[in-house]
């Protein structure tokens, strides 16, 4: 009777645990779909409380969402904390690592920025948009040769660009390479004929 009782308790026990399981991989489908509901009516709280029902360190998927829930409450430290959450269980994603530079840009930790995207660079060297804001920080870093590197392989990527163009003329012109930057801006007149920026520094080349 002793042990019927105790086979009894065993597989009414086992029975609760797969139970419980199952319903626990099905609660994050849910609690995803409750969090993007709640985002979309502007309750961001609420839409955290969702996932955190459910949170796994080990969840990409989860630590990347509260990094943009938290990074849309401007809560820029806790945004940091889940995307680098996210980009310790998958190196190699970029979607983590640009959503990482979100609250370090804002917090204007423009090393760690910087440190972003040249991990990028090393998964994606062709990834023309990190490529431009690396330049960016190099040119507004006065370090215009290394931003010039950078500018170029975007230049060579997408050649009939406006912002890529005169911000490469500009450089240039920094870089006191005249037949260069006298070319890109009046590549820049080929998109806007009036564009200020161009006709100026054609006026200072002169």
């Amino acid at each position: 009777m002793i042990k019927n009782i105790f086979k009894l308790f065993s597989l009414i026990s086992i029975f609760t645990f797969y139970t419980s399981s199952a319903q626990n991989k099905l609660s994050i489908p849910q609690a995803f779909a409750n969090s993007y509901l709640n985002e979309g009516n502007k309750e961001y709280t609420k839409a955290i409380t969702d996932l955190m029902q459910v949170y796994d360190s080990k969840s990409y998927e989860i630590n990347v969402r509260l990094g943009w829930l938290y990074y849309y409450m401007a809560s820029y430290e806790e945004s940091q904390k889940y995307y680098t959450l996210a980009i310790q269980l998958k190196p190699s994603s970029i979607e983590s690592r640009l959503g990482y530079v979100l609250p370090a840009s804002a917090l204007a930790f423009w090393d760690k920025v910087l440190e972003q995207y040249l991990e990028i660079l090393k998964i994606d060297d062709k990834n023309s948009t990190v490529n431009y804001f690396v330049g960016l920080i190099y040119f507004n870093k006065n370090d215009f040769s290394s931003a010039e590197k950078y500018f170029e392989k975007v230049y060579s990527l997408y050649p009939f660009n406006y912002d890529t163009v005169i911000i490469l003329a500009l450089t240039e012109e920094k870089l006191k390479k005249s037949k260069e930057a006298k070319e890109y801006f009046n590549k820049a007149l080929i998109f806007y004929p009036n564009d200020e920026t161009a006709l100026e520094g054609l006026k200072n080349l002169e």
